[in-house]
């Protein structure tokens, strides 16, 4: 199922209605709901979804956006803060958005689960740094990397286990609300889960199916680049545990979001990865002009005739 991210355009609209309606003229049906959304949209899109101008794939956490916060940051609140009122926030602001969910009939919502603290640029950026300048296989690439993953190990099983328990707590309102929840592959290795954390996590889950995973294509080939995993050997790994992935292009080393068919990524080998029906949610930048996006749809259209 391909569905459109209001990520795109949502910064633009101060009327939810015209804000869909913007995406379905692009030619998009299936759109997915995302964070940074304001509530004084919720009332058009309510509005667009009764006129069944679309339906909704899905949601991305937080949905509606934090009344105290002023821009879009879906990270505001973590799982794995040190910060009590920061975990209860996240988990309140959750349930309302799993809530909302079900009121669109959306079939998943996509959660970031938090990070462990670390300074990114301290790690991610100094490293992508090195590989924009070609220096990826320099002995101080190598030392540095190394020692980054060494403190996050050390650092990381406090902030998994706030994630597992975030996730305990969630899953049966997943279940009442028939609403799965989509643990995301995130862009920096700061973040939880990571990979490894990541296989033992749906494994920690495997007997319930409210809890699964979510492939972001741009977020894990960052991570490609840097050298931290394979691509399409993490795919291979994780299949078994896809609910659906966000779909979007890099530009070498480390530019995400761009529009399909823009950048580095192979789609024709990532895609046999996801069974057929499977959401798969075109997630761009806001910079992204329309034309560029009407384009690339018909090139998808071409190639991918059974995921259009």
């Amino acid at each position: 199922m391909l569905a459109f991210s209001t990520c795109w355009n949502n910064s633009r609209h101060t009327d939810g209605e015209a804000m869909i309606e913007e995406i379905v003229g692009m030619g998009f049906t299936n759109i997915e709901l995302s964070h940074g959304m304001t509530v004084a949209k919720i009332p058009g899109i309510r509005k667009a979804y009764a006129a069944g101008m679309f339906t909704c794939s899905g949601v991305h956490n937080y949905f509606p956006s934090p009344v105290e916060v002023m821009i879009d940051a879906p990270d505001a609140y973590e799982y794995t803060s040190h910060r009590p009122f920061d975990r209860k926030r996240a988990m309140d602001l959750t349930l309302k958005t799993l809530e909302l969910a079900a009121e669109f009939q959306a079939r998943y919502l996509v959660l970031h689960m938090g990070s462990a603290p670390m300074n990114t640029a301290k790690f991610t950026k100094p490293l992508t740094q090195v590989v924009a300048a070609g220096e990826q296989r320099s002995p101080r690439y190598i030392k540095d990397k190394i020692a980054f993953i060494k403190k996050r190990e050390k650092l990381a099983p406090l902030y998994y286990q706030r994630a597992i328990l975030a996730l305990e707590d969630l899953a049966p309102k997943a279940e009442e609300y028939g609403v799965k929840l989509a643990v995301e592959s995130r862009s920096r290795f700061e973040d939880m889960p990571n990979e490894r954390e990541m296989l033992k996590l749906q494994e920690y889950f495997h007997d319930n199916p409210w809890v699964g995973y979510w492939h972001d294509f741009g977020h894990v080939q960052l991570k490609h680049n840097l050298g931290l995993l394979d691509h399409y050997e993490w795919l291979e790994m994780i299949a078994p545990h896809l609910i659906g992935g966000h779909v979007h292009d890099v530009q070498w080393p480390a530019r995400d979001h761009r529009t399909p068919f823009t950048g580095t990524l192979d789609y024709e080998a990532i895609l046999p990865f996801f069974p057929t029906g499977c959401p798969l949610v075109w997630e761009l930048s806001p910079t992204r002009e329309t034309d560029e996006i009407r384009a690339s749809l018909e090139i998808w259209k071409r190639k991918f005739p059974e995921r259009s």
